[in-house]
């Protein structure tokens, strides 16, 4: 009960980048231990939705631009090459899983409902990475998924799901005709444009952060 409350509140953007999650008044709020607490935040943290601070707690993680596009990097990497494979060995019946995940996903932005409609979008690409049934894979493309997800809850609009249900169409229909090209320029795109609109919602440095606008002036000029 204590995971899915503080899920739904990372994932619906109501918390903010970095507000603290104290354990006792977490522990009062729901009526338990802090023993408790700290074994959510705990696992939040290491599922990378929360920031473990040694002697300080957890936290919302507060990412960076260049975070942003570290972890959609590695998503492209990870995920172009598993639709070329999956591509060449799909059958209907392995389809039939995403396609069910897809009306979910409809259903959920129809519905207005975006901690779920953020949830869905997310879980899609596990779904689709445990089509090999590797769980090394599927353990690194939902852990990678985990992060971007707070991405797109903390940076988008309330109205945003973060991925695109005619953009995940786009990546099934490919993989439907074993398309491999179509499927990889389908999922490559896809992860691009959520990471741009990312990128462009996120904040830009107030002027008093000095030490954020001095990096950015080095980066600028470094080679």
């Amino acid at each position: 009960m204590v995971r899915d409350a503080v899920l739904k509140a990372l994932l619906s953007g109501a918390l903010r980048p970095g507000t603290a999650l104290r354990e006792r008044p977490l522990a009062e709020t729901f009526g338990t231990t802090r023993g408790a607490i700290r074994k959510v935040l705990q696992r939040l943290g290491e599922e990378g939705r929360l920031e473990l601070r040694p002697n300080r707690g957890a936290f919302v993680p507060e990412p960076g631009p260049d975070d942003v596009r570290r972890v959609y990097e590695m998503r492209r990497v990870l995920e172009c090459g598993a639709v070329a494979m999956l591509a060449e060995r799909i059958d209907r019946a392995r389809l039939a899983p995403l396609d069910a995940h897809l009306e979910r996903e409809r259903r959920a932005q129809r519905d207005g409902r975006r901690d779920e409609a953020v949830r869905l979008a997310g879980d899609f690409h596990g779904v689709l990475a445990d089509l090999f049934g590797n769980p090394e894979l599927s353990a690194s493309v939902r852990g990678l998924v985990a992060r971007t997800q707070l991405f797109v809850a903390l940076f988008e609009s309330p109205e945003a799901g973060g991925c695109s249900v005619a953009e995940h169409e786009a990546v099934v229909r490919a993989l439907r005709r074993r398309d491999a090209p179509a499927a990889v320029r389908a999922m490559a795109g896809h992860l691009e444009h959520v990471e741009h609109r990312v990128l462009a919602k996120m904040p830009r440095p107030g002027p008093d952060d000095v030490g954020a606008i001095l990096r950015a002036a080095m980066n600028e000029d470094t080679p």
